[in-house]
């Protein structure tokens, strides 16, 4: 099961203070520089130079939650054909052109946005501006590059989810946990929308989103934040702003009881997930229940001490593993996950059953003063380490200004985990993991003979 995570992830083992840690995010965070164009297109800069070497993405604010019936799966299928060239770059010359100069690109889609990325020298990035303002307006998209890539989607689709029974599960837990909200819907798309979809199609989504006022350029490296300004000026200022869609609110109603899904598929082992909404981060600095509940899944998981791994596995033997986690980070709504592989005799309710005890525990008892710094720690320490990655800076910062949020708030947000209380952790557990809050999905194993052998892989980009 793939989920980007940002405010909690399977969280790092660390035995920083806290102060230290602070002092050293201040310090990595210093000098974001940003500037907007005349177009509208937003320009992110974060210099750092401890290697001669930068990553350049550019992030369009359109993923698969901006899609409609019929037509899902178009955002990833607009995604391959982004390499399909231009007038003056044939299909396939991007990525050579880029890997001439040294460097490496890629792209991905999610639900709430698509972007493509660069990592190379840092003498080479006027190259990867050129080439991404290039196929921003002069995309060419021919009915016969588009037949050979729907293809190669839909092997992805086949490779990646139909094969997978995690993959699987997840899919069907986001279509039982949303009945109106778009996340329910797979950002590959459902196969049926890609074996009928169209050139057309992909044109569409391209001129309706691809704008330079619904795109923000992120560059994280060893430059000159000035002198990245002036790149992006030549060769994106020129590029007109369009009239964008009006996004509509999109709110899933609300929940009022356990929804339950059980999937057969071949795997060696069951699985249980357990789904419960929750909030997302709207306001860095005055919610607080999203960040109380990164410090909840940081309770229950992500390090030696942490309260599934030793009471479900090691204590009582129920679960051959067992996690949490939660991404508060999305232009829609959020979902805090557990899930669990039952172990020996153990049946799946009774593993259900094991786990709701543990968020009893926390309802009625809390979590102690010193569990509490412990985890804080090791989630902000967490964050610390993504920041060692150039790629993961311009990737956490393009992520939040996708989601609304602001670019540079990742200091703030430090501060805020560090300041949640026991009682405040202890209140979201009350209010949001509950049963009228909770999917509940079921990995039911058959046997691995039934699986179907996996077709040749025609070579996927990503």
């Amino acid at each position: 099961m793939s989920r980007t995570r940002i405010l909690s992830h399977r969280l790092l083992h660390a035995c920083l203070a806290g102060v230290l840690i602070v002092c050293a995010i201040h310090q990595a965070r210093a000098n974001p520089f940003d500037r907007t164009l005349a177009n509208g297109m937003k320009v992110i800069v974060k210099e750092d130079h401890r290697a001669p070497v930068v990553a350049s993405m550019v992030w369009y604010r359109a993923g698969s939650m901006d899609e409609v019936n019929g037509k899902t799966g178009v955002a990833h299928v607009l995604e391959h054909m982004m390499f399909k060239g231009t007038a003056v770059v044939p299909p396939g010359e991007f990525s050579r052109q880029i890997a001439r100069a040294g460097g490496r690109d890629n792209a991905f889609t999610s639900r709430d946005h698509t972007a493509y990325f660069q990592q190379l020298h840092k003498s080479q990035l006027a190259l990867a501006l050129k080439l991404e303002a290039d196929r921003m307006v002069n995309l060419q998209m021919s009915e016969e590059e588009f037949a050979k890539e729907i293809k190669v989607v839909m092997e992805e689709r086949r490779m990646r989810t139909e094969d997978q029974p995690p993959s699987r599960l997840f899919e069907q837990i986001m279509a039982t946990v949303y009945t109106a909200h778009p996340y329910r819907t797979p950002i590959v798309g459902w196969m049926n929308d890609l074996e009928n979809m169209t050139v057309e199609d992909a044109r569409e989504w391209y001129q309706r989103w691809y704008a330079p006022n619904n795109a923000t350029l992120v560059v994280v490296g060893d430059v000159d934040a000035a002198e990245v300004f002036a790149l992006a000026q030549t060769h994106f200022g020129p590029i007109a702003a369009r009239a964008l869609p009006t996004r509509k609110p999109q709110r899933e109603p609300a929940q009022s009881g356990t929804r339950r899904l059980v999937l057969k598929a071949p795997a060696e082992l069951p699985r249980l997930v357990l789904a419960y909404r929750a909030p997302a981060l709207r306001d860095v600095a005055q919610d607080w229940e999203p960040y109380a509940l990164a410090i909840l899944s940081g309770v229950l998981d992500g390090h030696d001490a942490a309260r599934l791994d030793r009471r479900l596995v090691r204590d009582r033997g129920v679960a051959l593993s067992a996690g949490a986690s939660y991404d508060g980070i999305s232009r829609g709504e959020a979902l805090f996950f557990l899930d669990a592989t039952p172990a020996g005799k153990a049946s799946v309710a009774e593993l259900e059953a094991a786990i709701k005890d543990e968020i009893h525990n926390i309802v009625e008892q809390g979590v102690s003063q010193q569990e509490l710094r412990r985890v804080q720690a090791q989630v902000v320490a967490g964050q610390v380490f993504q920041l060692d990655s150039m790629f993961n800076q311009a990737r956490l910062m393009g992520s939040l200004q996708m989601a609304g949020l602001p670019h540079d708030s990742l200091q703030v947000q430090s501060d805020r985990l560090l300041a949640i209380t026991s009682e405040q952790v202890q209140a979201v557990a009350r209010k949001y993991l509950v049963d009228d809050q909770l999917t509940v999905a079921v990995l039911d194993p058959l046997p691995l003979t039934e699986r179907k052998a996996p077709a040749p892989s025609p070579g996927l980009r990503h």
